[in-house]
């Protein structure tokens, strides 16, 4: 059975972009080699990922055109990918679906065995995969930044999930990556 496991770099004050959309500057104080290894595992552990359609957007522009090579371009222009939409209806990414029942498709894929299912980015689609009960873990890469404005990973008036901490990890650049369960009784809770 596959996981769905949620990844994002969020600032101390929660954010996970700046006040204007892809205002990311915040992730290069967090880069370092143990991030980038990191993103290597991601390619080797990843069956799926998931983007809602702004995140899909940006991910595509930038991943199709970058001049950048490496495991990390290989892998997400490889991997089967999908897109939440109410608006799109099909894309010309490499391995690419898109659907407008998003918790339909994911419940689906992580019932059947597999690699994990990572969700990159796309905090609409987060809260909603959240409410529907289909992420098992959430993992954060916290940046030792405050910006004071931006865009809150998780949703103002969310429901209240208790996690569990599965590992916490410092990065030699002052960053820490969290690991959360979020198992069935926590959202109970």
């Amino acid at each position: 059975m596959a996981r769905v496991i949620v990844w994002n770099l969020v600032t101390l004050d929660g954010l996970f972009e700046g006040p204007t959309k892809w205002d990311l500057a915040f992730h290069g104080d967090a880069w370092c080699d143990e991030l980038a290894q990191l993103s290597q595992e991601f390619g080797d552990k990843a069956g799926l990922l998931v983007f809602g359609r702004v995140t899909y957007e940006g991910m595509k522009a930038y991943w199709t055109s970058t001049e950048e090579e490496g495991e990390t371009k290989a892998f997400m222009n490889g991997l089967p990918k999908l897109v939440a939409s109410r608006s799109l209806t099909a894309s010309d990414w490499n391995n690419t679906q898109v659907t407008a029942d998003i918790a339909g498709e994911i419940a689906r894929r992580k019932a059947a065995p597999g690699k994990d299912i990572y969700v990159f980015g796309s905090a609409e689609l987060v809260d909603s995969l959240l409410r529907e009960g289909l992420v098992d873990e959430i993992m954060l890469c916290v940046v030792p930044v405050v910006l004071g404005a931006g865009t809150p990973l998780f949703k103002p008036g969310s429901a209240r999930r208790k996690l569990a901490l599965t590992q916490a990890r410092p990065l030699s650049n002052g960053a820490v990556i969290l690991n959360y369960d979020v198992a069935a009784e926590a959202l109970a809770a």
